[in-house]
């Protein structure tokens, strides 16, 4: 059932069945002429039910909305052309639409991505486990659709609202948050969560994602953000949030450099194993296979920020990644 936050602004909860976030937290913003509907939901029948029982209930059907996407991953994307329809507009910043409208660069990329771990570690037989069950993949809006790019600084207009858009990239390359200054009101999409950790995962045409989401979240602890609407769960106190984000990442970085230095020639795959995550498995053994999957782009990214401050280096060897402490 939609909730009203502010005035013509309501939150939709969106329910991921089988997925640790629980729940996606699309928000529309109720226009004169158009609506905004900020994310969508994974691709997939609960997700679909959810979201379009919640438009009906504020009087709108599918083709009624246009579409503003924080990100390029597909619990916010995945529904986006089906909710535009054919008259509506999809946005989303220049950046993550690359993958989004266009299947050729969409294959390249996870054809980059897959070398990577490849290269790292991961047992061909597990990807191959789970290439048609990531829901990364299997979820993911189909091309097709009217998009139109964002860049840094943009602004829309959405009935009375002024929302100026963002670009910080970390968790995505293209993720965005929208700023309602006269409110005071941010939309964060998955950049800052408050009650679990942002996935900062490796990507191929990003060196340095950590780095990247690290500057990032300096740049928005700037703004005075009254009300934080996140992608997921609940809000907070967005600096205090940000404080923790810091210093987790600062652990997380000195937990990836003992590893490196207790397990010198390792790829990311050993390395994630050595390191401690928050999930029901007794061992690294028994993590359950998509779960390894993202933490080992996680493990990756804090190498890769290792690397650039100089810590630790890499090295191929047969094909294979091996990390030294320097």
């Amino acid at each position: 059932m939609p909730e009203e936050i502010m005035q013509n602004i309501h939150r939709i909860p969106v329910p991921l069945p089988g997925n640790p976030l629980k729940e996606l937290n699309a928000y529309l913003i109720r226009g004169k002429d158009r609506n905004l509907l900020i994310d969508t939901g994974f691709r997939q029948p609960a997700c679909r039910e959810a979201l379009f029982a919640g438009l009906r209930e504020l009087g709108l059907r599918r083709g009624d909305v246009d579409v503003l996407l924080t990100h390029l991953h597909s619990d916010h994307a995945g529904l986006a052309p089906e909710a535009a329809g054919e008259t509506g507009t999809i946005f989303v910043s220049s950046v993550d639409r690359l993958t989004l409208d266009n299947m050729a660069e969409r294959q390249k990329y996870w054809e980059e991505a897959d070398n990577r771990f490849r290269e790292e570690g991961f047992p061909i037989s597990m990807m191959m486990q789970i290439r048609d069950k990531n829901p990364a993949r299997s979820m993911a809006p189909p091309t097709g659709g009217h998009y139109s790019s964002l860049e840094d600084g943009d602004v829309l207009e959405a009935g009375d609202y002024r929302l100026q858009c963002l670009l910080m990239p970390g968790h995505t390359p293209g993720q965005m948050c929208f700023w309602m200054e006269r409110e005071g009101c941010m939309f964060l999409g998955d950049h800052v969560l408050f009650d679990i950790t942002p996935n900062i995962t490796a990507w191929p045409r990003m060196p340095d994602a950590l780095g990247s989401y690290l500057r990032s979240l300096e740049k928005i602890r700037a703004y005075d953000v009254k009300l934080a609407l996140p992608g997921h769960r609940r809000g907070g106190d967005m600096r205090l949030r940000i404080d923790q984000l810091l210093e987790h990442h600062k652990r997380r970085l000195e937990e990836a450099f003992s590893a490196v230095k207790n397990h010198p020639g390792q790829p990311a795959y050993f390395l994630a194993g050595k390191m401690t995550w928050k999930i029901r498995a007794s061992s690294w053994d028994t993590f359950p296979v998509a779960q390894k999957w993202f933490a080992v782009g996680e493990c990756m990214s804090h190498l890769d920020h290792l690397m650039v401050q100089g810590r630790i280096r890499k090295e191929l060897q047969g094909g294979k990644a091996a990390y030294f402490a320097v």
